[in-house]
């Protein structure tokens, strides 16, 4: 997807240099940024990178002026998870219920931008990337794993209580954390949900607008220096008006 009057450009890796383009942002994002690791991290030639790479499609928005990847969303198929053994977030979600769904998944991940872009346009193109290719492979269910950074429980206690009492997944959505941290922290009447709202990260905000899920339960990834929850898309579920936003890749705070 090429608008030649824009300045981004997105498109799927096809190349080995196409993906160690998304696993060098990744690198800048999540290790030298947020102090994330792991076992197959490369220090040496800035890489972030895991042995799941392989089997996903790395969705890459270009500043076409640099020719610089500037953000990155990667992408698992159910029919890729099936070739793979596994989901990623299988790692730290029971996924039963997506899976006996029969519906057609996608698992978001590793989604990031360059701290130069961001809260500007490159973010919508890259949801209008993914709207595209939702529609194309005509994906049902959208779901991944959403970080907050850091893994002190007793900070996060208010942002996650108000996921946990407003934004639950229905039964036959809820994926469970298999390391189970809970996340009805904090009674609903007591919350301060602007305050806690605040300490949401966008992403997670986005999903939401969008009529999004959490599953039950927070995940501590003490390798990543993240706590994880599990978002879930249902695109039955969205709204004409959280429809329209998708699609067209539109939304404000």
């Amino acid at each position: 997807m090429h608008d030649g009057a824009s300045q981004f450009s997105v498109k799927i890796a096809e190349t080995e240099d196409d993906l160690k383009a998304a696993q060098a942002l990744r690198y800048e994002v999540f290790v030298r940024e947020l102090g994330g690791g792991g076992e197959m991290v490369d220090h040496d030639a800035g890489l972030e990178q895991d042995r799941f790479d392989p089997f996903f499609d790395h969705m890459l928005v270009y500043d076409n002026a640099t020719g610089e990847v500037i953000g990155v969303y990667r992408l698992l198929r159910g029919d890729q998870a099936d070739k793979l053994g596994q989901f990623y977030s299988e790692d730290e979600y029971d996924l039963s219920p997506l899976r006996r769904s029969g519906r057609k998944l996608l698992e978001l991940g590793r989604s990031c931008l360059h701290r130069d872009y961001r809260g500007g346009m490159a973010m919508f193109y890259l949801w209008n990337g993914l709207a595209a290719y939702v529609a194309k492979h005509e994906i049902e269910v959208l779901f991944g794993v959403a970080s907050f950074h850091g893994t002190d429980i007793k900070a996060l206690m208010e942002p996650l209580a108000v996921l946990h009492h407003s934004h639950l997944a229905p039964t036959d959505l809820r994926v469970k954390s298999k390391i189970y941290q809970p996340m009805d922290l904090v009674a609903e009447a007591d919350i301060n949900r602007r305050r806690a709202m605040l300490k949401v990260p966008s992403l997670i905000k986005a999903y939401l607008r969008l009529g999004g899920f959490v599953g039950d339960g927070a995940y501590i990834d003490h390798a990543f220096n993240t706590t994880d929850v599990c978002l879930i898309l249902d695109t039955e579920r969205m709204n004409m008006r959280q429809s329209r936003l998708y699609t067209q890749g539109r939304g404000t705070e």
